[in-house]
Parts: C-alpha cells; structure tokens; sequence
C-alpha cells in the first residue's frame, strides 16, 4: 500500500459512520474478532426494537495500527515520550538552562494547542550541534499526537526528497502530484533535518509547494534543523513561510548523544573490570 493509499484508508476509517462501509474497508483485518464477527460494530436492539451499533474494540485497534504504520516514526523513537525526554543528559549547566526553558515553552505549547491548531502554528527546533535533542523532542511531539488520535506523517527531508524522485520511476505505483499532496495535507506533518539537504532549484521548488500548501491551509507542521530560520538557504519565499508557521525554539549546543555514548562506554569498562 503506497503513501495515498495509506492516507486516504486512514481518514475513510476515520470518518465511517455506516457498519457496511467498514466491513468493506477492513474485513480481512478484522475477521478474527470473536466479539462482532469480522464488520467492526457490535450490532444490538433497543428498547424500541430498533437495531443499534456501536464501535467495536478491535476497529479501534485496526486504526491506531494503521496510523502507526503510516506516521514511520524511526524504531529507535517508537517509545520516545515527553515524560522520557530527561534533561539530567545534559551536562553543561548554560545548556541544561537553554534545554529547560526549551521544554518549558514546548509545555506552554501543548497547553494551548487547540488554539495553536486552528492557526496552523506548529514548532521549529534548531540548534547547530547534532544530537542535541531536537529529534527525540519531534519524535515525542509526533507519539503524543498519533496516541491523541491525530494522522502524523514523519520523515527526514532527503527521505522526502528521494520518495519524491522515486515517483519517476517508470514502475512507480504513484505519481509525484499525488505524493506531493499526500505530504501538504496530512494532519500534522514532522519534517526533520530541514535545511541539510543540498539546495537545488528542483529542491527548493518542491518544498516550497509543500510548505506553501500547508501555509495556506494552516496545516500544522514541525521542524527540526541545524540552523536558523533566517540561515536557510532556501529562497526567501520559504524562509517567510516557514517563520510565519511556526514558533521558533533554540535548543542546546551540546550533543546529547555523545554524553549517552560515553556513558556506556564507561559502563561497560566498569562491567568487564
């Protein structure tokens, strides 16, 4: 199933009100629950002798499953959450602050979402030094809102760009106009490492009709970089766009994935010892 298919099964799933629309959509996923017998509802009388149906667990299940497969959160993220994000990781004092005010304002964020939603303001995260923590951050930003029931989408900007030249081929089950769609409208779309890709005008033109999709439709959209807005190299009608789409947070200028390897690396010194 390619990456329409997946979208456009998900918000079908999403949006089915009837019991005869599931059983068609996913009767061979759910033919083994014994409690509705494969169509997704649990049919029952009123006291009106009026046949009622109410949702099934495992339709619940099928579509949490579905949405999982379609975010691609990277495996090494699957169980990241905002109540592991520790800050004890980081070890220099000044950017334990810049973290801590980080998450502060991440956590103001989040409490008022809804609002930050209808305005289609989503978050940039940038600090120079890789392995600060930006991705783990996106990565439990995009497990809250797929366990809250959202459709995310999360994928790295040259993973973005090569799904994109893949369309080309002559065996390609999907066209670049639909790929390009399914990216500018998904619920909520997780772009990481934006801005390290090697800047070409193909490059700058097919981000700039992504972002500027989901700028016009108020689209919530997350980035992680290695630098500023305004250093992007992209030409200024992204750069605008992407400022004006998102609040802007600095993170640390440490590498948090160094100071993770030294500390195994001393723990398994100490444990051959």
């Amino acid at each position: 199933m390619n990456l329409r298919e997946k979208l456009e099964s998900l918000h079908s799933l999403r949006n089915l009100d009837k019991p005869q629309n599931l059983t068609t959509e996913i009767s061979t996923d759910l033919s083994e629950c014994p409690v509705c017998g494969g169509i997704g509802w649990i049919i029952s009388i009123n006291e009106f002798g009026q046949k009622e149906a109410v949702s099934c667990k495992c339709r619940e299940n099928i579509l949490l499953k579905q949405r999982i497969s379609f975010a691609d959160i990277p495996p090494v993220y699957k169980e990241t959450r905002l109540n592991n994000f520790t800050l004890s990781a980081y070890q220099n004092p000044s950017e334990k602050r810049i973290a801590t005010a980080a998450c502060k304002k991440i956590k103001t964020y989040l409490d008022y979402f809804s609002e930050y939603k209808k305005s289609g303001l989503g978050l940039y995260l940038y600090s120079e030094t890789k392995g600060s923590g930006k991705t783990r951050m996106a990565a439990s930003l995009a497990n809250k809102f797929l366990d809250d029931g959202y459709v995310v989408k999360f994928a790295t900007s040259s993973r973005i760009l090569n799904a994109i030249k893949k369309t080309y081929d002559k065996d390609s089950k999907q066209k670049e106009n639909e790929l390009l769609e399914d990216l500018a409208t998904t619920d909520i779309l997780f772009i990481d490492d934006f801005g390290s890709e090697n800047l070409t005008g193909w490059v700058n033109d097919k981000f700039y009709h992504i972002i500027n999709e989901r700028y016009i439709n108020k689209k919530l959209t997350f980035f992680t970089s290695n630098v500023a807005v305004e250093h992007l190299d992209y030409d200024d009608r992204i750069k605008s766009r992407v400022q004006d789409m998102t609040y802007q947070i600095p993170f640390p200028e440490e590498s948090v994935r160094q100071t993770q390897a030294r500390e195994r690396n001393k723990k398994l010194l100490s444990e051959i010892l």
